[in-house]
């Protein structure tokens, strides 16, 4: 069907406002059973929450799960609805070609009231008139960050319903990685007796699904795997197409709140009205193209999505020996990006490859591109209109909106957006660090007692976590005892200068020295034996948390104390430990870290453990790779353990220590067996000579003592569990 050109506008302006202003004074048709309509899905969540509070736990758990299922029920609701209303009124609109002038006005109306009071009937079999009505901004925002599955996963647990709580605190999580809190809570879980890995489902993932493919089409580009790559793109690209039209879908058929009403003074009348509601509308739809780009736990989009989605694809087409499906492809994203040089380069290779296949050279975008676009190009037209002549405000989710789109009076504002968003695109690019160590952070916290302190997130970086609760009061008190019995007979320094600064001195045991004090006696062997008992629980830890594909082993273990140097402090200008990488040479001018010798070049991943904190200074910072830029900083406790992989992406260093002594244990771990630390090895041949046992907690070993940890855990959890609604 082809309107004419100069009603098209009008056409979907009034579509729109119209069929919104019939849905919203919606009402129950006759005859209908009120018990058996959906409530208001946000008074079952205020419900729930409140017997949460009252500690009515079952109850909170039916309202609250109720709560969820009725809004995915209202949804389903509304897409049927809209499904079973698309012909209604089918024949008024088919007499829009031929008609003109107030007979046009006419049908158009008859054809959208049609249209409006299928979907009032039709939702109205199926909810309550309340049930209908928008929802405050608040229970939006309450559900798109999942705090029902807050409440949901502490309620689970007061009902010692493990494996559920479980599922909750995981769905949370997913939406809020940076909530250590529930992230604790989730290592607790896991040590639960009767709770399985498989047990933390997020069950959120079936409005996740295009980037659990955007992720898998990117892994197996990075394994080369190009059939599999340009399957998964295409997959990602269809459902990621399919998610924003059912975002547009609710945008329509949900009650939408009417224009704010000015005072008599105003001069607006019902069709300035009507176009504010069909200009809402339609950038509610625009928006969903921001929605569907925002994943999981993040605040912003991932910019032009669907484009970078098409031009990943046709990539791998190609490399996949897909030529023809490349070059359909790569047609599809010149839509978004006419006048791309790189693409159109990237065309003519394809098309000499193909040799002059006629049949190719015919190729035409994908038609439901072409709609795409075509459609969305249209409806910016008109949102434009109404930002320059009406006073309406809209953002433009999209950097490939063309030029001629924007009215004149709006274009040099809207360039300076544009360019915003393209500087800010490339600064997050150049920032961006890649780790290619091959630890992955956020793998399960096995040992009891071991929280989270921060993660990632909190450290401002990757690979990098601190735990507190690795040692005890006591464990601390006797390794730092250790330290100074041998404080001059260590492994060399003997307690001379640093050899970092002159304002600081050095005291330094390594593991087979200690053995060898403990066998003369000058040192308690059950120190030492607790030194070799340290390196092996942080190397469990580690390799769990890090999720180590291969084995981890210990390369070093270094005991090392930094005294401060009594009236040598005043003025001092220089760090304890100036920054540097733990396994390459950084040049922080060019930015550069050199993987070559003196650097330590098998090390994989670094760790501190600290004994103490009655000090001043010697805080832990990481830095960019200019060494300027501070980007986190750890303050040192007892017990409290910092994991970072040992690579370029965490120089590091420490503040000069001003007073006291500061003592940790520093490891480092390898996963080259060759480079393991043959120290250890030496000093179990040596308790073994003496008929000494050494107990080693193999990863396997630990895994098969976790559920004797999860019955210590579950029966002492009572006591564990505070009032708040996210914390054990």
């Amino acid at each position: 069907m082809a309107l004419h050109s100069a009603l098209f506008t009008v056409y979907v302006a009034s579509h729109v406002a119209i069929l919104a202003f019939f849905t919203f004074a919606s009402a129950n048709p006759g005859g209908s059973n009120v018990l058996t309509l959906l409530p208001p899905y946000d008074f079952l969540y205020y419900k729930g929450v409140r017997s949460y509070f009252g500690e009515e736990w079952a109850k909170a758990a039916e309202l609250l799960e109720r709560s969820l299922v009725t809004k995915e029920a209202l949804f389903k609701v509304r897409r049927q609805c809209h499904d079973e209303c698309v012909d209604a009124g089918r024949e008024a609109l088919h007499k829009l070609d031929s008609e003109e002038g107030n007979l046009w006005d006419l049908w158009s109306l008859d054809w959208v009231q049609q249209k409006a009071e299928c979907l009032r009937y039709c939702v109205g079999r199926s909810v309550t008139i309340e049930g209908q009505l928008p929802v405050s901004s608040d229970i939006e925002y309450e559900f798109s960050s999942r705090n029902p599955y807050n409440f949901l996963q502490v309620t689970y647990y007061k009902l010692e319903k493990l494996q559920k709580a479980a599922a909750a605190a995981q769905t949370y999580f997913v939406a809020n990685p940076s909530h250590l809190e529930m992230r604790n809570n989730i290592e607790k879980y896991r040590r639960m007796e009767g709770v399985t890995d498989d047990d933390f489902q997020d069950r959120e993932l079936e409005n996740e699904k295009h980037w659990v493919l955007y992720d898998s089409a990117l892994q197996h580009e990075a394994s080369s795997d190009w059939a599999q790559a340009a399957q998964k793109w295409r997959e990602c690209v269809n459902e990621t197409m399919r998610q924003t039209e059912e975002c547009r879908v609710q945008c329509v058929v949900a009650c939408q709140r009417l224009p704010e009403d000015r005072g008599v003074d105003s001069a607006d009348g019902v069709f300035e009205k009507a176009a504010a509601l069909s200009l809402s509308l339609l950038s509610c739809q625009q928006s969903c193209v921001t929605q569907v780009a925002t994943r999981p736990g993040r605040i912003s989009a991932q910019e032009d999505f669907l484009p970078t989605q098409l031009e990943h694809m046709h990539i791998a087409q190609f490399k996949a020996g897909d030529i023809s499906g490349a070059v359909q492809t790569l047609l599809s994203l010149l839509l978004f990006y006419p006048s791309d040089k790189d693409s159109m380069d990237n065309l003519q290779l394809y098309f000499e490859t193909l040799g002059g296949d006629k049949e190719t050279q015919n190729t035409k975008p994908a038609q439901e591109m072409v709609r795409y676009v075509s459609r969305s190009l249209q409806e910016k037209k008109l949102l434009y209109f109404g930002v320059e002549n009406l006073d309406f405000k809209f953002t433009d989710p999209d950097l490939w909106t063309p030029e001629d789109v924007v009215p004149e009076s709006l274009r040099e504002t809207w360039r300076a957006e544009k360019e915003k968003m393209n500087e800010k695109m490339k600064e997050g690019e150049q920032q961006e660090e890649v780790d290619d160590s091959g630890f992955y952070a956020g793998g399960p916290v096995r040992q009891v007692g071991v929280t989270i302190t921060m993660d990632d997130n909190i450290l401002n970086g990757t690979n990098r976590v601190v735990f507190d609760g690795v040692m005890t009061e006591k464990e601390c008190d006797r390794i730092v005892q250790l330290a100074t019995a041998v404080a001059s007979a260590g492994d060399g320094y003997r307690g001379r200068r640093s050899p970092h600064t002159p304002h600081e001195t050095f005291d330094g045991l390594t593991l087979l020295r200690a053995v060898k004090l403990a066998q003369d006696g000058q040192v308690n062997f059950t120190d030492t034996k607790l030194l070799y008992e340290l390196g092996e629980r942080v190397r469990v830890l580690l390799h769990s948390y890090f999720r180590s594909p291969s084995g981890l082993f210990v390369a070093f273990t270094h005991l090392v104390c930094r005294s401060a140097i009594a009236g040598d402090q005043e003025g001092r200008l220089d760090l304890s430990h100036p920054i540097h990488v733990d396994n390459c040479l950084l040049e922080p001018e060019t930015k550069q870290c050199w993987r070559e010798p003196p650097a330590f070049i098998h090390r994989d991943l670094s760790a501190i453990l600290y004994l103490n904190d009655n000090f001043d200074g010697g805080e832990l910072f990481f830095t960019s790779r200019d060494t300027k830029t501070v980007t986190a900083r750890v303050k040192p406790t007892c017990g409290r353990l910092v994991g970072f992989s040992s690579g370029p992406v965490n120089p590091h260093g420490v503040t000069a220590v001003t007073s006291g002594r500061r003592c940790a244990l520093a490891l480092w771990f390898t996963k080259d067996k060759l480079f393991r630390d043959m120290e250890r090895d030496k000093v179990e041949a040596m308790w073994a000579a003496d008929g000494l046992s050494v107990e080693k907690k193999e990863d396997e070993k630990e895994k098969g003592s976790s559920s004797t940890a999860g019955r210590n855990a579950r029966s002492s959890r009572r006591d564990r569990v505070v009032t708040g609604k996210d914390e054990l």
